[in-house]
C-alpha cells in the first residue's frame, strides 16, 4: 500500500468512526459560516459542555453578522460574560463590523479573506471554510496535535515553529479533499473524545493498529512540548463600597486582563495582605480619607482564580460608608440594583452569583 493509500485509509477510518460516535451539537447542523465562526471562537479555551449555553444565548441575540456589528461593545461583552478571554468577544465584534464594511455583510468565502479578520487564525479559518464549503484546508488544534503526534510518534515539540509547520504539513497530507470538512471534524472529535490527554481508551481507537505510540507503549510521551509557561501570582482586593443604595464600578483599560469590563474599585498588591495591612496602603487611605466610621465585612477571602500565565488571589470586602469621598468621584456611580447590567470579569461574576440575595441588603 502506497503512502497516499495509507493516508486515505486513515481518513476513511476517522470518518467512519465519526459518523458512529460524534456528538450532536447545534453548530454541526449548520453550514452557515457565521454560526460556525461563533462556535469555534467560543470553543477556544472553553469546553463544549461549558460553551453550549453561551453559544445558544449569544446566537439568539446576535443571529447574524449584521446584528453583531450593530451592537454596542458593552452588550457584546455582557453576553460573553462568564466565558473569559474577553478579547475573543471584542475581536468578534470588530470582525463583524469589518465584514459589513469590506464584504457588504456577507461572510467571506475565500480562506485569505477569512484569515484577514480580527481574531481569526489559521486553525479557525481552516475550520470555517472546510465546514461551510468543504474547502481542503487542514485544521490543526490541540486535539489534532495530540492525535498526530501519537499516531506517528513525532518527537518535534508542538510549541515550536518547526513543530507547527511539520504538523500542518502532515495534517494536509492526510486530508482527503473530497471529504475535507468531514475529515477535519472527525480528527478533532477523535482528539476530544478518544485520544484524550489523560487515560485515553486506546483499545477501542479506530487507529490503534496504525498508532506508533500505542504499539510502542509510549502514548503518554506525546505530544512533546519544549517550553513550560511561567506563571505569576497577583493579589486583588476588591472594595464593594455601599452608600445610600448605590455603589461604584471601574472600567478596566489598557492591555491588561479584562480590558473593557467593569469591576469594583480594586487595590492590587505585590503580596497577600490582611485587612489591617490593606488599610495602611496609600491607595486605601486615599479612597476613604475623611471617613471616621465604616462597616467592613469580608464576603469572600483569598479566592484562587487561574488564568493563562497568571494566578489571581482575590478578596472581596463589603464596605458601608456614611459619606462619599472625593476619591470615589473617579469611579462610575450606579444603583446597587443595576450591577447586573454591566459586563464583569468571571471572577467578579462568581462573587455576584455567590452573594446573590445578599448584595442589596
Amino acid at each position: 500500500m502506497s503512502k497516499l493509500e495509507k493516508d486515505l485509509e486513515i481518513s476513511r477510518l476517522l470518518r467512519e468512526w465519526y459518523q458512529l460516535y460524534k456528538r450532536e451539537l447545534p453548530w454541526r447542523n449548520s453550514s452557515d459560516p457565521y454560526i460556525i465562526w461563533i462556535s469555534e471562537i467560543i470553543l477556544q479555551q472553553t469546553r463544549v459542555v461549558q460553551g453550549m449555553d453561551y453559544f445558544l444565548r449569544f446566537t439568539e441575540r446576535f443571529p447574524n453578522v449584521q446584528s453583531l456589528a450593530k451592537a454596542d461593545e458593552d452588550e457584546v461583552l455582557k453576553y460573553w460574560q462568564g466565558l473569559g478571554y474577553y478579547s475573543r468577544a471584542r475581536n468578534l465584534h470588530t470582525a463583524a463590523k469589518d465584514i459589513v464594511s469590506r464584504f457588504g455583510g456577507i461572510f467571506p468565502q475565500k480562506y485569505e479573506d477569512v484569515i484577514s479578520l480580527k481574531g481569526v487564525g489559521e486553525y479557525t479559518a481552516a475550520a470555517i471554510v472546510s465546514f461551510a464549503w468543504n474547502q481542503p484546508y487542514p485544521v490543526v488544534d490541540g486535539n489534532v496535535f495530540r492525535v498526530l503526534s501519537r499516531l506517528f510518534a513525532i518527537d518535534i515539540p508542538i510549541d515550536t515553529t518547526n513543530g507547527k509547520k511539520a504538523f500542518t504539513e502532515l495534517a494536509e497530507s492526510l486530508l482527503n479533499p473530497k471529504y475535507a470538512g468531514l475529515h477535519n471534524q472527525a480528527i478533532m472529535e477523535l482528539g476530544a473524545l478518544q485520544c484524550v490527554p489523560q487515560n485515553p481508551d486506546c483499545g477501542v481507537c479506530p487507529l490503534k493498529e496504525r498508532c506508533l505510540a500505542y504499539n510502542s507503549g509510549k502514548v503518554h510521551n506525546y505530544p512533546i512540548k519544549q517550553n513550560k509557561t511561567k506563571t505569576r501570582n497577583r493579589y486583588f482586593h476588591y472594595l464593594y463600597i455601599i452608600y445610600k443604595g448605590k455603589t461604584w464600578l471601574s472600567r478596566r483599560k489598557g492591555k491588561d486582563i479584562w480590558e473593557g469590563l467593569y469591576e469594583f474599585p480594586l487595590i492590587e498588591t505585590e503580596q497577600a495582605m490582611n485587612f489591617v495591612e490593606l488599610q495602611k496602603t496609600n491607595q486605601f487611605q486615599s479612597f476613604f480619607k475623611g471617613i471616621e466610621n465604616m462597616n467592613v465585612s469580608i464576603d469572600l477571602a483569598n479566592v484562587k482564580h487561574v488564568l493563562s500565565h497568571q494566578i489571581l488571589y482575590a478578596t472581596f470586602y463589603r464596605i458601608e460608608i456614611e459619606q462619599e469621598t472625593n476619591a470615589l468621584q473617579s469611579f462610575l456611580s450606579i444603583s446597587i440594583k443595576d450591577i447586573e447590567k454591566y459586563a464583569v470579569p468571571r471572577l467578579v461574576h462568581i462573587y455576584l452569583e455567590k452573594m446573590r440575595g445578599n448584595l442589596f441588603e
